[in-house]
């Protein structure tokens, strides 16, 4: 065998299994390093304060960030086609409000939820067809519905809080449908995992990247912008909606203020889990990620008794160091 035949030799193609791992690892870069960094800051404050590497406070975690996990999936939607939505704070409140007066008004547990959710409905669709049909711009247009549900939510109760009249509809949040799994991690592992699944392999999941990243391009491959835009902001509203119901469950009452920092926070959770506000990228499990991260952010500040105004700086902080860390990863993969 001469040297030219011996270096034109095939080497051993990797085994598809090590194709397959190495590509997870590399499509999930970004959801990775904010596990890692999720697990650091609870170490962090489980060095100043043991309580917060136990198995309840991990519950406590799990069971309060449960509705702005749900919140950020529906977020995360409408940032991937571009957009954004400031009204779900406000949707959260109303949904708990009209849900609660519902239930004061006679409705059962199920009759009163449909009601709420109902909320979602009617915002997201007006949210959807005000940015689609009319052509105005999403910020101003959730803006305006941020307003409308914020002040409804006041005039529905004159501003009261609302007890839940229902005995049996902390079921729906601490329940077990699956016995040993309480609900509220039911539905955020279900939702996490449909999401995931249609944004990463269904044909209409990649219409709203595609609808993100270009409008244009999208239009003209006869991709149905505007429908793929009006479904994103009435699943962000319904799962806001949603929210809002599993949280007046788990309190057993209902607050005109209670989404008034949810909005920002969920945001926060899209964008720290690794989306960008110009559309075209993101993913459920960045967002799901990013709002633990928040919630153990908070948890930490509480447990090791920082004041508790302290946390929007924090939250504030977070979003900046996620967000110089993707425009430096993208300018690093633009300049090879």
């Amino acid at each position: 065998m001469t040297r030219t035949q011996a270096q034109i030799v095939p080497t051993e193609a990797p085994a598809p299994d090590i194709r397959r791992r190495e590509s997870l690892v590399s499509g999930y870069r970004t959801e990775i390093a904010i596990a890692i960094a999720i697990v650091l800051l609870a170490l962090a404050v489980g060095s100043q304060v043991p309580q917060a590497l136990t198995w309840g406070n991990f519950a406590n975690i799990t069971q309060a960030g449960a509705p702005l996990i749900i919140m950020s999936l529906g977020v995360l939607l409408v940032v991937v086609t571009g957009g954004i939505d400031l009204s779900v704070g406000s949707v959260f409140s109303l949904t708990g409000m009209v849900t609660a007066q519902a239930m004061a008004g006679g409705f059962g547990g199920v009759s009163a939820s449909l009601i709420g959710l109902c909320v979602g409905l009617v915002f997201g669709s007006t949210n959807g067809f005000l940015v689609t049909i009319a052509g105005l711009a999403p910020f101003v247009v959730t803006l305006i519905t941020f307003a409308v549900a914020g002040s409804l939510a006041f005039i529905v109760t004159n501003g009261r809080s609302m007890p839940i009249g229902d005995p049996d509809f902390w079921l729906l949040n601490s329940g077990s449908m699956i016995p040993g799994v309480p609900n509220y991690i039911l539905f955020c592992v279900v939702l996490l995992i449909l999401i995931e699944l249609f944004l990463k392999k269904m044909v209409a999941g990649r219409w709203f990247y595609a609808v993100g990243s270009s409008f244009t391009a999208a239009y003209l491959l006869g991709i149905p912008v505007k429908r793929t835009k009006f479904m994103a902001y009435v699943a962000s509203s319904l799962l806001a909606s949603f929210a809002g119901l599993l949280t007046i469950s788990y309190i057993l009452n209902a607050e005109s203020t209670a989404g008034s920092s949810l909005m920002l926070q969920a945001i926060a959770a899209v964008v720290i889990g690794g989306a960008s506000l110009l559309g075209g990228t993101g993913t459920a499990v960045g967002a799901v990620l990013g709002a633990l991260m928040i919630t153990v952010i908070q948890n930490g500040v509480n447990l090791i008794g920082i004041n508790s105004f302290w946390q929007g700086s924090v939250t504030g902080v977070a979003i900046l160091i996620a967000v110089l860390i993707d425009r430096f990863s993208k300018s690093r993969r633009g300049a090879v």
